[in-house]
């Protein structure tokens, strides 16, 4: 990687005056407290990056840890459709060097191989309920709709996204699977490009051989039992072979999303600068910014349903000066964010990213788990907490008039 940015690690060992994220976990506020009592059991871990710019406007980053372990695995949930959406459209390019007329706009359908019924051929919230990779991302960022996951995780194939992802450096991140119940996550569904009745694209079944699991780290096994067919299993959950993207591949893929520039050629994403400006955009939008798709809060939904940081707790409450691109994950008790906040108004711009778990009972799949009482309140809080040291970080170094 050519040297265009200096990233400085600073552990949990540091001291609480080098270490930012020390001392705001030591905060008295109650959010933050309550969770720092047991912080073992909620499985904290927390990545800050500040940034500052060079003359040429170059980033610079240096950042900090808090109980950061790539060791130690957590469930990632939903932050796994980051990468699928990067690699969808990265997917797209290669089409399209190969000679097919397919862009991110392109109908397709879905079959299942085995019994040739169709899968999905429409969307209810597309303008002409046609089925698209560019509506699915949309849908992956303002909802973090798992069909829309699922789909596009068939039209990789599980081989590809692996592979790619590990071609570029993310060893510490492995997806294998669907967010669908009982899904065949080995054969792919068949899908077919349309223009019209013409099919623009055709492709088959495609069998996974992807072996890799997370075998050998540490909290693979969690949890006193978890819930099958609904009944109690009295033991661990097993996460071997589930989804896992530690802290910081969960940075280092905004990052390269961000500031694409900064990377070699090898390492970057097959990405032209309009698909960049795509992804910038949608995960900058809150939930209720999509006009296509339109979301409503007679649906379930508000501004900051996939904001947890700064705002997770407080719906209604995100400031327009504010602009938070993410990616969110909750699922069996663990919230996870990973974020690029901006403050244009103060001259502001930082990563943080931060997972907990919050599964009192130790029960997994029971959907009995603590996310609006602690989860929430400790994510926005943990977001606002950063934010106020930015701001202060930033007055401190403010020349005088």
């Amino acid at each position: 990687m050519r040297v265009l940015f200096l990233t400085l690690m600073i552990g949990m060992a540091s001291c609480s005056t080098e270490n930012p994220l020390v001392r705001i976990m030591q905060s008295k506020k109650k959010e933050i407290a309550v969770i720092t009592k047991n912080q073992d059991q909620h499985a904290v871990q927390i990545r800050y990056t500040q940034i500052e710019r060079d003359s040429f406007n170059r980033p610079i980053f240096k950042s900090f840890e808090f109980g950061v372990d790539e060791s130690r695995y957590f469930y990632p949930a939903s932050t796994a459709k980051l990468p699928v959406a990067i690699l969808s459209l990265q997917r797209l390019r290669e089409l399209q060097a190969e000679g097919f007329a397919v862009d991110m706009d392109t109908p397709f359908q879905i079959k299942d191989p085995q019994t040739a019924a169709i899968v999905a051929v429409r969307d209810s919230t597309h303008p002409q309920q046609q089925l698209t990779v560019g509506h699915l991302i949309k849908k992956i960022f303002l909802v973090s709709d798992n069909d829309a996951y699922n789909y596009l995780f068939d039209f990789l194939g599980r081989d590809y996204i692996n592979t790619e992802l590990e071609k570029r450096g993310f060893s510490a991140v492995q997806i294998h699977h669907k967010f669908l119940l009982g899904a065949d996550n080995v054969n792919s569904w068949e899908y077919a490009f349309f223009d019209g009745k013409r099919a623009l694209y055709e492709q088959a079944s495609k069998v996974s051989e992807y072996t890799r699991t997370n075998e050998g780290l540490d909290g693979v096994l969690q949890g006193r039992g978890f819930m099958k067919d609904g009944v109690l299993v009295e033991r661990p959950m097993d996460f071997r072979t589930k989804n896992r993207l530690s802290i910081r591949s969960l940075e280092e893929l905004l990052k390269r999303v961000l500031f694409p520039e900064l990377y070699e050629k090898q390492q970057r994403f097959g990405l032209l600068p309009e698909d960049y400006a795509f992804l910038r955009y949608w995960m900058s939008r809150t939930t209720m910014e999509g006009e296509s798709p339109r979301y409503t809060p007679e649906q379930g939904y508000y501004d900051s349903y996939v904001k947890f940081l700064i705002y997770g707790d407080q719906p209604g409450q995100m400031s327009s000066t504010v602009r938070i691109y993410n990616k969110v994950g909750d699922a069996y008790g663990t919230l996870t964010d990973s974020a690029y906040i901006v403050d244009k108004e103060k001259d502001i711009e930082f990563l943080l990213t931060a997972t907990i778990l919050v599964n009192a009972n130790a029960i997994f799949n029971d959907d009995i788990y603590e996310y609006d009482g602690l989860g929430f309140p400790f994510l926005g809080e943990l977001g606002r907490q950063v934010l106020e040291w930015e701001q202060k970080r930033k007055q401190a170094h403010r020349p005088a008039l």
